[in-house]
This record gives C-alpha cells, sequence and structure tokens, in this order.
C-alpha cells in the first residue's frame, strides 16, 4: 500500500519522441525576448532622468566650452552666439605667450609637486599609527583628522586667513605676547604659496589616511604574522609587506590628490586673489578671471582645455608607473 501510494506521488517522467508532450505555450525564445526587452525598456525608464540632466549640465557645457575655444566669445556674444568669430587655434597659440598665464600654471605645478607627496606621505603615517600604534580613543582621532574634510573649504580658508592675519589673527597675538610683531604671511610672495599649500595638506590629508586606513585592513594579517616570525623590524616590515600590499590604494590617493590639486581654486580665491604679484595665481583662478571679469570666455575656454589635457597627460603618466607595480 505504501510503496503504491509513493510511487503514485511521483511525478511523471517527460517522454522525448512522438510521445512528448507539448511545450507550454509562449515558453519559447520569443516571450524571452519580450521579456528582454520589457526589462531593457525599464532601465532606459529609469535612466532618463540622470540622462537627461548630464546631457543638459554636463555633455552640452562641455561640448559648448570645446567649440567656444576656437572663437573671440566674449560679452557682446552672450545673447547673440552665434556672432562669435571662428578664429581656430588662436586662443592656443596665444596662451603660451602669456606671461600671467605661464605664471599661473607654474604656481599649479608647485602647488602640486610639494602638496601631493606630503598629503600621501602624512596620510599613509596618521593610518599606520590609527591602525596599529593607537589603541585608545581611536575612533575620536579619526573623527578628528576627517573633520576638514568634510568643512566646507570657503569656510577653511576663511578661518586660516583669520589665523595668518598679521593684526588680529590668532598667530599675530601669540606674537605679541613675547614682544614681537607678526609678518604679514599671505602679504609675502614667499610665504603665501607654502601656507596655502600647507593648509590643502591640514585639509586633505583625512582623505588619504582613510583610503589607507582600508587599504591597511585588507592586508592578511597572516602576511605580517610570517613576516614578524622570520624577524622583520617594523620599518623592514612596514617596507617591505606594507607598502607593496598598499600600491593599489597609493594609486587611487595619489591620482585623486594630484587631480584635486591641478584644479586648486577656493584657497587662492578666498585667501589671496591670487597675491600678491600673482604668487598664488593658479590657472583654475586665473581661468575664472579671463571669463567672469574680463569676459574673454573664449580664452578661458582654451584654458581650461588646456588644463584638461594637462590632467589626462599626468593621470595615465601616474596610472603607467605606479599600475605596473601593483601586478
Amino acid at each position: 500500500m505504501g510503496t503504491t501510494t509513493s510511487q503514485a506521488a511521483r511525478p511523471a517522467k517527460v517522454k522525448d519522441g512522438p510521445g512528448a508532450l507539448p511545450p507550454r505555450a509562449g515558453a519559447g525564445p520569443g516571450r524571452r525576448k519580450r521579456s528582454m526587452g520589457v526589462q531593457n525598456a525599464a532601465g532606459w525608464l529609469f535612466s532618463m532622468p540622470f540622462l537627461v540632466l548630464f546631457t543638459v549640465f554636463m555633455a552640452f557645457p562641455i561640448l559648448a566650452t570645446l567649440l567656444m575655444s576656437f572663437t573671440d566669445f566674449g560679452l557682446r556674444n552672450v545673447t547673440r552666439p552665434w556672432e562669435a568669430n571662428f578664429i581656430g587655434f588662436e586662443n592656443y597659440t596665444e596662451l603660451f605667450g602669456d606671461e600671467k598665464f605661464l605664471k599661473s600654471l607654474f604656481n599649479t605645478a608647485y602647488f602640486v609637486v610639494v602638496g601631493v607627496p606630503l598629503t600621501i606621505a602624512l596620510g599613509l603615517v596618521v593610518a599606520v599609527l590609527l591602525n596599529n600604534g593607537i589603541d585608545r580613543a581611536r575612533t575620536f582621532f579619526r573623527v578628528g583628522f576627517y573633520a576638514p574634510v568634510v568643512t566646507t573649504i570657503v569656510a577653511v580658508a576663511v578661518v586660516w586667513r583669520f589665523v595668518l592675519d598679521p593684526s588680529d589673527g590668532l598667530i599675530a597675538g601669540l606674537f605679541s605676547e613675547v614682544g614681537l610683531t607678526a609678518p604679514d604671511f599671505l602679504g609675502s610672495e614667499t610665504l603665501a604659496m607654502p601656507l596655502m599649500i600647507a593648509m590643502a595638506v591640514w585639509r586633505n590629508v583625512g582623505t588619504v589616511m582613510v583610503l589607507f586606513i582600508a587599504g591597511l585592513q585588507a592586508i592578511p594579517t597572516e602576511v605580517r604574522e610570517a613576516a614578524r616570525l622570520d624577524g622583520a623590524g617594523v620599518w623592514q616590515e612596514f617596507r617591505g609587506i606594507t607598502v607593496p600590499l598598499l600600491r593599489p590604494t597609493l594609486l587611487y590617493a595619489t591620482v585623486i590628490t594630484t587631480i584635486g590639486y591641478l584644479n586648486v581654486f577656493e584657497e587662492p580665491f578666498v585667501m589671496t586673489q591670487g597675491g600678491p604679484s600673482d604668487s598664488t595665481l593658479t590657472v583654475s583662478l586665473n581661468m575664472y578671471r579671463e571669463g567672469f571679469n574680463f569676459f574673454h570666455m573664449g580664452y578661458a575656454s582654451a584654458m581650461a582645455y588646456v588644463l584638461f589635457v594637462v590632467i589626462m597627460g599626468i593621470t595615465v603618466l601616474q596610472l603607467r608607473l605606479l599600475k605596473d607595480n601593483t601586478k
């Protein structure tokens, strides 16, 4: 009885050949194709708001700026853009004879060459200390180092400008306590840019720190333990294990920090307006002046695309130099 019941409960096997059951209606390739079509249509529908916003506020301005860089587009053409004259590469050739642009290009390079290594090195040191060396109040220190990152750059620049003010600033007060007069830090051609770099490093070290902490926590503990068993010291472990295994993180941190520093604008705009004597004038600030102060928009567009090419070239170079060592 039990055997009969169990056999009856089993599903019948589908036979192949002449006696096989016909396929279920609508279960063929056509139905699957229609289902994929519906899914694709739904995907495009949900993506449409982003695509519209991207096209209107990103793709179109980028293309318009590229076209504008080959014209003498100015204030008179804002309401009649079709009247702008096509001048070819004249804006680009004029750039490299412009002493102010070359000065801003040098200042930007100075900012990057000094600021990026300092930011990466300090961020790595802080990340190693917070990951291994500091046990108490570790979260407090992490939040403290990261707090400047989430603070508006304009607010940070205003605070630093107040601190460095030679008459009423915090440092001026400390100088007066010992009977000295504080120098005009932001009014000095030799001190303004280094102090601006110091502010940028202080603000951005938190971002690099977070990236390196994530990379350090991804290193297997077995590797470190094996190195210690082999007699490796702290420096040997750092140089032979930590740094090589952090190369992918180092690559990413270096690239994004370099791109950010090449686009530096808010710091000189708020703190020095590019002075004194253009010693803190950067390419982005120079571009802003040409476009929105003097309304040489075609010239400013050419400047923007030169900066874009520089950023792309440096990024590709960094990827080639560092990526080979991450394999």
